[in-house]
């Protein structure tokens, strides 16, 4: 019992020694939403093409670090080992066991197995490890192991239940479950000297360190090898390992030893500073049964959990502290002090020490900054301003919110912002002595003094004050200077202290006091260096942090030249304070303040981000090669892979057909809709802040729309001809209809037109013949009215002539008588005037067409003529006329020669042919 007791207390002492580290490295988690996989990860490795490969149950996982794959074996059993072999990646399952090769995008599987009776139906065989010795593959279970060279598969059966096999030192050992670790030889296997305490136990790992093999026990912890047998790892962790059940163990390339247990998370031991890590779910592990680790090429480590996958960044500058119990609340400041860290958060003030959490009495409430000065840690706080010395928490006064602590460039003058204004600390070994400067009643945030007698205070919410005061801090000038240059956004002014120099960001643009213009002029070097900077923090003359874009970036200036260290955003997004960043440094680190908790960062950190990228693209779900086409309006997802998972991945971004603006790449994957065809490049960047530097590019095709697609353009034009065609046979028919409708109804109106001539010309003839029975008829009457008249008046000159002569004897008297009957009966002029005209209207186109074709003829000429038309002889015109016989004949020789007629043409005639 005293025994027992005495080797407690030894333990105890160690371990006191030894206390775990608070700060761990990042971890990411990935549980099954993510990879949409079964719960336990048997086995991790990391392929030549830089993706993780996983055995989970009925998939093999990959993960490149952009996108997650699962495939099932085509018998759809449990995988449970895998192994990397060049491009082949081996994998052993219930009774099967095969390899796995990556083409066109997918993984396939071909069977080594498949159709070769090497399994005992009785046993239910998994194969459960795969390892290389000498050259061949060995697939290992709980009863045999498989040889394969390639060609041939050699079968070795065991007496007994076997755990694994391991390789150390050229050699195979294989491990029982009852009757301890066997060395194999060839076919024949035998139990080393001395090992007979691993009897009954199960060992899960065999690994070596420095010269020693370790062997990893499931409850009785660690043991090493010697040439006597085998001793216990003489470490206090043992005795907590025992306890945890050990699953599996490996040693890493920098000192380490990572042990995953069954019940206790994962163990990091570093054997340099003899300390140990635990993560598991009390801090940020998801489970805590370790099945399986794994590292990548930048040494960081995998572990393949009872319910998921988790990356731990072991290997990583960086390393955080993580309150999961919330007790701090959100950190606005961390200091280190001497046992532990100083942290100032919304809870109040805290000392974390040999790993647990103590508020500082009479503290509780909003603590903003911890400045450290010499020995002492100035502290603001909402309730006034602290400090911590050597243990022993002091309040300096009860001026509430203090904000910032800065020292004056020019002297040991410190200046605190606070809630209500400017304190000032002449002597910082009488802090309760401290005075206001006057007439700056307004909250203060930034506050710094590069000229005697002058200050510049930021203002919480706008604006920027110059200060100018006397050798007492007795107020003489307070100028808004933001308002005098005219700035009109001049909200969250922040002040930053650059080699002596003061700089102030306002609005994403860097300003500089002009003492001349007594306004503000921007700032040629840092804007032309330090674009939509949202805020700065100043650590030292030569180093500062900046946040763009919302990523942090590390500056280290030399000279005018500015190198900058990325901190990747994946370590703080979305627990960053804005506008609370504050930075502090130690020998080693720099101390950053986060929502729930803080990050500790190298100081000779650089991250040299990797600069090899690979592009695979994937439109609907198949591997599109550079320089290929791909349908129209459908999606492509181009996946940029960098092959790092660590600190050192790249941060990515593209411009798509060569455009102005860089988009940030999100997770490694773009993805690409609504593109329009024709040819289109993408093409990927490395961005280290300062400047752009091109990794990768794709070049892809956009096939026109199915309706312009060769086919379809053909279809239409076979349909265009196919219109046309019978638009041509239709007009052509349209045609003959209409020239056989234009030929019947030429016809039609030709029959209709003759026989509208026909009547017509029959008419035309009737009405000339009419015309002609009427001239004639007319002409008759003339002649009959002529002769009727003349013998009317012959008739009654007869009768008086008669009468007379019957009644008178005298021969005078008679004669007397005569001449007077006939003077009487002659016609009398107006008689002669009426037939005249009648005789006029009757010829009156004879006479009209007679005066047009001969205008010299006299009336008495138209006269003669139209008696000559009417047949009337010389005799007959004579007493018409009244002229003698012998006057007509003259007349109508006159006549004749003013007609032109030669005397072979009968007057007569010609007349009536006119």
């Amino acid at each position: 019992m005293k025994s027992i007791l005495l080797k407690a207390l030894f333990f105890f002492f160690i371990a006191s020694q030894i206390q775990a580290q608070e700060l761990l490295p990042f971890v990411e988690n990935y549980n099954k939403s993510d990879y949409q996989g079964d719960n336990q990860i048997w086995n991790v490795v990391q392929g030549k093409d830089d993706a993780m490969y996983f055995a989970n149950n009925h998939y093999l996982l990959r993960y490149d670090g952009v996108m997650w794959e699962k495939y099932a074996l085509p018998n759809k059993t449990i995988i449970r080992s895998i192994m990397i072999e060049g491009d082949k990646i081996y994998s052993g399952s219930y009774k099967e066991f095969g390899y796995w090769y990556r083409k066109e995008g997918k993984m396939h599987y071909v069977s080594i197995t498949k159709n070769l009776r090497l399994f005992d139906e009785k046993d239910n065989e998994e194969i459960w490890k795969i390892f290389k010795f000498n050259g061949s593959i060995y697939f290992q279970s709980f009863n045999d192991v498989f040889i394969y060279n390639g060609k041939h598969i050699q079968k070795i059966k065991f007496p007994f239940l076997i755990s694994y096999c391991f390789v150390v030192d050229n050699n195979v050992y294989v491990a029982s479950v009852e009757k301890g670790l066997f060395k194999m030889s060839g076919s024949r296997i035998a139990n080393p000297k001395g090992w007979n305490v691993l009897k009954k136990t199960v060992v899960h790992a065999i690994e070596k360190y420095e010269g020693k093999n370790y062997i990893f026990s499931q409850k009785r912890g660690i043991f090493i090898v010697e040439k006597e047998g085998l001793r216990a790892w003489n470490n206090p962790l043992n005795e907590i390992l025992k306890a945890a059940t050990i699953n599996v163990a490996k040693f890493t390339k920098d000192h380490k030893l990572v042990i995953g247990t069954g019940n206790k998370g994962v163990f990091i031991y570093d054997f340099t500073t003899d300390t140990y890590k635990n993560i598991d779910r009390n801090n940020v592990l998801m489970n805590n049964s370790v099945l399986s680790i794994g590292f990548d090429k930048e040494n960081d480590l995998w572990l393949g959990l009872d319910n998921g996958i988790t990356h731990v960044e072991i290997n990583s500058p960086i390393s955080f502290f993580y309150d999961n119990s919330g007790i701090l609340g959100s950190v606005y400041s961390v200091a280190a002090i001497d046992k532990g860290y100083l942290i100032a958060s919304n809870h109040g003030i805290f000392e974390f020490v040999s790993g647990k959490f103590n508020m500082l009495p009479n503290t509780q409430g909003q603590a903003w900054n911890i400045s450290k000065i010499g020995t002492k840690y100035i502290i603001g706080h909402n309730d006034g301003t602290f400090c911590y010395e050597n243990g022993a928490l002091t309040k300096i006064n009860n001026i509430s919110g203090g904000w910032n602590l800065s020292k004056s460039i020019i002297n040991n003058t410190y200046f605190q912002s606070t809630y209500s204004g400017v304190l000032v600390y002449d002597d910082i070994t009488k802090l309760t002595q401290n005075k206001i400067i006057g007439d700056l009643s307004k909250p203060i945030k930034y506050v710094a003094q590069n000229k005697k007698n002058e200050i510049w205070a930021a203002d919480n919410y706008r604006g920027l004050y110059r200060v100018v005061y006397d050798d007492n801090y007795k107020t003489k000038k307070v100028e808004n200077i933001t308002q005098q240059s005219k700035i009109k956004n001049d909200f969250g002014v922040k002040i930053f202290e650059f080699r002596n120099e003061i700089l102030f960001l306002i609005n994403n643009l860097w300003y500089t006091y002009n003492s001349i213009t007594n306004t503000l002029v921007e700032n040629e070097l840092f804007n032309s260096n330090f674009k939509n900077i949202t805020d700065v923090v100043s650590i030292d003359e030569d180093h500062f942090v900046v946040l763009q874009d919302g990523i942090l970036y590390h500056i280290y200036a030399k000279g005018n030249k500015f190198i900058w260290n990325i901190i990747q955003e994946k370590y703080y997004k979305g627990t960053l304070i804005n506008d609370n960043l504050r930075i502090f440094k130690t020998d080693n680190h720099y101390l950053l303040n986060l929502d729930d908790g803080f990050i500790s960062l190298q100081r000779k950190y650089e991250n040299k981000q990797n600069s090899n990228a690979r592009i695979e693209a994937f439109n609907e779900g198949n591997l599109v090669l550079n320089d290929t086409k791909i349908k129209y309006n459908t999606e492509l997802k181009v996946n940029v892979i960098s092959g790092i998972y660590g600190a050192s991945r790249p941060n990515l971004f593209y411009k798509l057909d060569k455009s102005k603006e860089y988009t940030q790449i999100s997770n490694g994957q773009i993805i690409l809709n609504n593109l329009s065809s024709g040819y289109h490049s993408v093409v990927v960047y490395k961005h280290d802040g300062a400047s752009y530097e091109k990794v990768s590019d794709f070049e892809f095709k956009v096939s026109e729309p199915w309706y312009f697609s060769f086919w379809m353009i053909l279809l239409y034009l076979l349909i265009i001809g196919a219109v046309l065609f019978f638009y041509y046979k239709w007009n052509k028919f349209r045609y003959t209809q209409k020239l056989k409708l234009q030929a019947e109804e030429l016809k039609h109106q030709r029959e209709i037109l003759e026989m509208e001539l026909k009547a017509e010309n029959e008419l035309n003839s009737q009405e000339y013949e009419k015309h002609i029975l009427e001239l004639e008829l007319q002409t008759k009457s003339s002649e009959v009215a002529g002769k009727s008249l003349s013998i009317a008046k012959q008739s009654e000159m007869i009768d008086n002539i008669q009468s007379i002569l019957d009644s008178e004897k005298d021969f005078n008297k008679l004669k007397s008588e005569i001449r007077k009957a006939i003077k009487i009966n002659e016609v009398n002029k107006h008689e002669w005037e009426i037939f005249e005209t009648n005789l006029n209207q009757i010829h009156n186109e004879f006479i009209i067409n007679l005066s047009k074709k001969f205008p010299h003829l006299t009336p008495k000429d138209v006269k003669l003529c139209v008696y000559l038309k009417m047949n009337l002889s010389s005799k007959e015109i004579a007493p018409m006329m009244n002229i003698s016989f012998r006057g007509v004949e003259l007349h109508r020789y006159r006549l004749r020669k003013k007609l032109n007629l030669s005397q072979e043409e009968n007057l007569s005639k010609f007349l009536l042919s006119l």
